[in-house]
């Protein structure tokens, strides 16, 4: 078969490099994972030593779901960096992948410090301490205030990259958490009801876990070689075949390189002599710019030859 790979994207070192301008996000990703970071690690030991001064199992449930989450945050942060280093000849993709990992970590703390504040909240329910409300609901509302201003620097471009989601939702998760003690805070502190503190805890977690599942989700497809959710693999095969001159397309392949860059190999059945090196630039271009794909490998198969083995 007469055949030929021709790489949109051209020359292959500028692999590594291509396409990071794409939906670049306004803020910074390694300053807002600092910032989001060093707010969370200063709230955590403020929230304990008020949860052990107030003996509110809430307050501590809150500190401990915040601590997993800074947790989170530094490993989505690591993965971040190391997505930037060069390929190898083992690893010709580099490390990018390790966005995905991380990813599919921080949902799994999630789900550990739901357990945690859940378990011990059902332990309090049946014995509830006396709870310092007041103590509490100060200590949440500044909760609150920190977990939504660290959230907003995670807040653009988190529908097309699921690491920066996963940050969006662990500390939107810890406003909610937050807002939830600070309500039972003012329920315990004008009432003296203390069982209400354990109870709003159980019903926070349920409200996480919730959010939790669709992270979970995304990040399993992404490790499984799915088309990421923000690309239309209908459409992208679409375009390809109403190209001038394509007969066909199939071999039709999109899958993740990392949270945020997907690639794409496909055949097009076309005459041969149409195939030029401009006609790939211009469908390299506008795959990336419609669909957001940085990288991609067109094989052109002249009309009139045999098919390609592996197509069948």
């Amino acid at each position: 078969m007469t055949a030929t790979s021709a790489h949109g994207h051209g020359d292959h070192r500028g692999h590594d490099d291509h396409g990071h301008h794409h939906h670049r996000a306004p803020i910074d990703v390694n300053r807002a994972f600092a910032i989001g970071i060093s707010l969370n690690v200063g709230f955590v030991i403020a929230e304990a030593i008020a949860g052990v001064a107030a003996d509110s199992t809430a307050l501590l449930a809150d500190a401990a779901h915040n601590l997993g989450d800074v947790l989170g945050l530094a490993m989505a942060w690591g993965a971040t960096v190391l997505a930037k280093r060069r390929r190898s000849a083992r690893r010709t993709y580099g490390l990018k992948r390790t966005t995905i990992l991380a990813a599919l970590g921080n949902a799994m703390l999630i789900l550990i410090a739901i357990g945690g504040v859940t378990w011990e909240a059902i332990e309090r329910i049946g014995r509830p301490a006396h709870v310092d409300g007041g103590l509490v609901a100060v200590v949440a509302a500044i909760g609150v205030l920190v977990n939504c201003g660290a959230a907003m620097l995670f807040a653009a471009g988190r529908d097309r990259d699921v690491n920066r989601r996963g940050a969006f939702l662990h500390l939107i998760a810890d406003a909610a958490v937050s807002a939830g003690v600070l309500v039972a805070g003012l329920i315990v502190w004008r009432t003296g009801w203390n069982w209400v503190d354990p109870a709003t805890s159980i019903a926070v977690s349920f409200v996480i876990l919730i959010g939790t599942i669709r992270l979970v989700r995304d990040a399993l497809n992404l490790l499984l070689d799915a088309v990421p959710d923000h690309i239309d693999p209908a459409a992208v095969e679409s375009y390809l075949a109403a190209l001038p001159d394509v007969e066909a397309v199939h071999d039709l392949h999109i899958w993740p390189m990392s949270t945020t860059e997907a690639a794409l190999t496909a055949h097009l059945v076309m005459p041969w002599q149409t195939s030029t090196p401009t006609f790939l630039r211009e469908i390299e271009a506008a795959l990336a710019q419609r669909f957001g794909i940085a990288h991609t490998t067109i094989q052109i198969e002249p009309l009139g030859e045999a098919a390609c083995l592996k197509c069948h």
